[in-house]
């Protein structure tokens, strides 16, 4: 009989069902705690009078264990000290979105070796959460792929639909089962409608394809998400933080019936791509907020160890430690300053808040 199926497959490899992943590195009582109180602390700064800021900081992509959990560290006690006014959450992001090829992040090739060790990269990466969740800090990824959630989401306290993906149905439906506060990003073109109404499909009940925690092909059936809210990226007609692009989203949002709320992603087409702009697209959010903008809840800012980035595919070996394989980012000092500085600047919010 001529072959009509996996002309093009040349490998098919089982892995674990999530439920066994889970069982092999299940989160603790003090972590499902945490994560769960997190969550809850996103959704007030997001819809509810919470006047603290949230701050979306980390790497472009988490591509090597070690100088993550040394980033973590900082960040941890750095979170602390800022913790009255500001809510920092680590981006912990494991799945990279390609606009041709490249690296797909440490899930799909967690060896940097075009090996695609799946399995070992879904282990890696609920361990990393884990780490990060032990240092009190809530974590924050984008979610790609629509299996990954199964195996890693319960570790998750907010995460991002990333702007190539906002029109999906399939990221739409995925997102109206998850757990946890979610982002979705303005379209690559720079179209918040998008974005608005990827939060409206969300919010409903869905049923698509997907997978049980025992890896068996599924009916998934969602009560709907309704903690989806904007994050303005800017688009290829340019940045979008300015009031009036701010004003612009407030009006889409209320004309659609939901909070005006948004977050701001400080790096892609807000920044033209320019990794040292990110601190100018931050104070120019400040500089809003001081001036008595209530609907600026947050924002998104790529930070590393050692600023810029570094070519990649190259020999593991020749990696420079703490340096971006991804995007570009600012670094750990300039980065510390940054939160300073918002902790410092966010004071007349907290006194026009009142008792």
């Amino acid at each position: 009989m001529k072959r009509t199926s996996d002309i093009n497959v040349i490998e098919t490899r089982t892995l674990p069902a999530p439920a066994r992943l889970l069982a092999e590195l299940p989160k603790s009582e003090a972590q499902a705690e945490f994560v769960s109180r997190a969550r809850q602390e996103v959704h007030h700064i997001i819809f509810t009078d919470d006047p603290r800021f949230l701050l979306v900081v980390g790497p472009c992509s988490i591509h090597d264990i070690e100088s993550g959990r040394d980033y973590a560290r900082r960040l941890a006690g750095l979170a602390r000290e800022v913790s009255d006014r500001v809510l920092v959450v680590m981006r912990v992001y494991f799945e990279k979105p390609r606009t041709t090829v490249g690296w797909k992040g440490l899930i799909m090739d967690p060896h940097l070796d075009g090996s695609h060790d799946l399995e070992a990269g879904l282990r890696m990466g609920r361990g990393f959460l884990r780490d990060v969740l032990d240092l009190g800090l809530p974590t924050a990824t984008e979610l790609l792929d629509p299996i990954t959630p199964q195996y890693i989401a319960d570790l998750v306290c907010w995460s991002a639909i990333g702007a190539r993906t906002a029109e999906s149905q399939t990221h739409r439906q995925m997102a109206s089962g998850l757990s946890m506060p979610l982002g979705f990003k303005n379209g690559t073109d720079g179209s918040v409608q998008t974005a608005i109404n990827a939060i409206k499909a969300a919010a409903q009940p869905q049923t698509f394809l997907g997978i049980d925690l025992d890896g068996a092909a599924s009916a998934i059936v969602t009560r709907g998400n309704p903690s989806c809210h904007v994050v303005l990226r800017g688009g290829s007609s340019g940045p979008n933080y300015s009031p009036a692009h701010i004003a612009e989203t407030e009006r889409l949002l209320a004309r659609a019936g939901l909070p005006t709320s948004v977050l701001v992603d400080c790096s892609h087409d807000n920044s033209a791509k320019k990794p040292e702009r990110q601190p100018e697209v931050l104070r120019a959010l400040l500089s809003q907020i001081a001036a008595g903008n209530r609907s600026i809840m947050g924002a998104m800012v790529e930070s590393n160890l050692e600023a810029g980035s570094q070519p990649f595919p190259q020999p593991k070996a020749a990696l420079r430690y703490g340096v971006s394989i991804t995007d570009a980012c600012i670094g750990w000092s300039e980065t510390e300053r940054l939160i300073r500085e918002i902790h410092s600047t966010m004071a007349p919010r907290f006194r026009s808040a009142g008792p």
